[in-house]
């Protein structure tokens, strides 16, 4: 479960929606009342929802999933950046580039080749082979795919969820999302449609304070999933240690599977070196009789 309380969510502003005139109708249910022209979202419906957004990253985690932090505007580009490295996740906090997630392949190819001018030395004029211009051409190439791919640079497939701030901003990435049926958790303000993300948070996602919160919140929950997932490691490696129960080196002493009847007929064989002992043959005549 979120370790938030109310009064947190009140202090960070998450409570103050858009103005009213700016409202999308989809968003009623989430509408506490209307004050001085802005809609106030009511934060108990959103702690309810925070609590199932937390738990489906946690367990989407746990089970070796991966989460994408998404956010380019101004006010979410340092919280999602800051956070998503914290528990080790792929993020965008610039601008996303149509296909990223359709046309993972061809995205691949630009993160492969912003690793290969990762490893140029642009100082090494000589030993480079280029020119002082074609060094800085490739530079400047390397900085701006360090910008829009750098967040990706370790994402070998697509994510199995999103976490998105301002879904409206943020359109084309819960587009893609939706067309390959990866799951969306979001901030949702009152000028948004809820119905488009998975796992919507009603909160205002214009505010600084509020936007860190929540996302330093879902970071949180990366977390959780990632201890529960090396518990389970844990547990597993654990068990291996454990001394074979009775039943276990029974079947190891049976390597070819053959039935315990057959097994006894074998041990009572005669072991090698040691004549076997002829059998009486009844002659011909008495078995005639």
């Amino acid at each position: 479960m979120a370790q938030i309380t109310m009064s947190e969510m009140l202090k960070a502003g998450v409570h103050f929606g858009h103005q009213t005139r700016r409202w999308n109708p989809k968003m009623k249910q989430y509408i506490l009342m209307e004050r001085n022209g802005i809609h106030i979202i009511n934060l108990f419906k959103s702690l309810g929802l925070i609590d199932q957004a937390y738990d489906f990253i946690k367990q989407t985690v746990a089970h070796n999933g991966t989460v994408l932090f998404v956010g380019t505007k101004k006010q979410a580009q340092e919280a999602i950046k800051a956070q998503a490295t914290r528990v080790n996740m792929p993020y965008v906090s610039e601008r996303w580039l149509g296909g990223m997630l359709t046309n993972f392949q061809t995205v691949t190819k630009r993160v492969g080749r912003l690793k290969e001018l990762e490893e140029m030395d642009f100082d090494d004029v000589h030993g480079s082979g280029l020119t002082k211009k074609e060094l800085l051409l490739l530079r400047r190439e390397k900085d701006k795919l360090e910008r829009q791919l750098g967040g990706i640079r370790n994402m070998n497939r697509t994510p199995s969820a999103l976490f998105v701030v301002d879904i409206n901003k943020e359109a084309l990435a819960v587009s893609e999302a939706n067309k390959l049926g990866i799951p969306v958790v979001a901030l949702v303000d009152t000028n948004t449609d809820p119905e488009l993300v998975t796992y919507p948070i009603p909160a205002n996602d214009d505010a600084i304070r509020g936007v860190e919160l929540l996302t330093r919140l879902m970071a949180d929950a990366v977390a959780d999933g990632l201890l529960e997932r090396s518990g389970k490691a844990a547990k597993t490696e654990e068990a291996s240690d454990q001394p074979m129960a009775e039943w276990e080196k029974n079947l190891l002493e049976n390597k070819d599977g053959q039935p315990q009847e057959q097994a006894q007929e074998t041990a009572q064989a005669p072991q090698a070196g040691q004549p076997a002992q002829p059998q009486q043959e009844t002659p011909a005549a008495d078995q005639a009789a």
